[in-house]
Parts: C-alpha cells; structure tokens; sequence
C-alpha cells in the first residue's frame, strides 16, 4: 500500500507578481525549485496565507536567482502582490519508504531568499 505524503514545500513565498491573461500557473524562481525537487509542470496545491485561498495548479519556472513568484491566469484572482504563499507539492510512497520519508522543505524571507532548509 501507498500514502501520498508532503514531498516539497516552500513556506512564506511572497507573491512577486500577477497576470491574469497568462493561461494558467504559478511561475517560481527556477532556483527555489531545484532547491526542494519541483519539477517544471508538476501540480502543486498552494495555500494564501493573506486570505485562506486555497488553489491547485502548476509550476513553470521563473528566472533564476530572481525571487519570482507569479500568480498567473484565474489563480490570480486568488491573491496580490505581497501576499504570503505555502506552495506544497505530494508524492505516492510505498509503505516502508513512508517509515523514513523526509519531504524538502525551505523557508523564504525578505526579497524571497532562503533563510531555513529542511531535509535538503
């Protein structure tokens, strides 16, 4: 048997940007997501922590070194620029690897730089 356990989580994003012409996504600095393992396209459930939204959508990779975090298409109805996101992502993991499972978790601070890392 599986369990779908928390696989990456980036805490305290903060919201860079928003395009709600874009058709769909959230766009995260390429590094911060090499960071905790987020594939480009993997589906991602975020929560706003400004505003209790809760939204499921994808990744896309934003420049690197850059602190971007874009709210874009209907999702960024959903929040504004300065808001503060949890942004998780989950895997499938067999039952004794769950035992041991770690997911990777970073903090964000000011300018979105990294300020605390977990399991990395």
């Amino acid at each position: 048997m599986d369990v779908f356990l928390l696989k990456s989580k980036i805490h305290r994003a903060t919201v860079t940007g928003g395009d709600v012409n874009y058709e769909g996504s959230l766009t995260i600095s390429a590094d911060l997501m090499e960071k905790i393992g987020l594939q480009e396209y993997e589906k991602i459930l975020c929560g706003n922590m400004a505003n209790g939204h809760r939204f499921e959508t994808y990744a896309i990779k934003g420049k690197p070194g850059k602190g971007e975090i874009i709210m874009n298409g209907a999702v960024a109805h959903l929040g504004k620029k300065g808001d503060r996101l949890t942004i998780m992502s989950f895997a499938s993991v067999g039952k004794k690897k769950a035992l041991k499972w770690k997911p990777r978790v970073i903090v964000l601070g000011k300018d979105n730089k990294i300020i605390n890392e977990q399991g990395i």
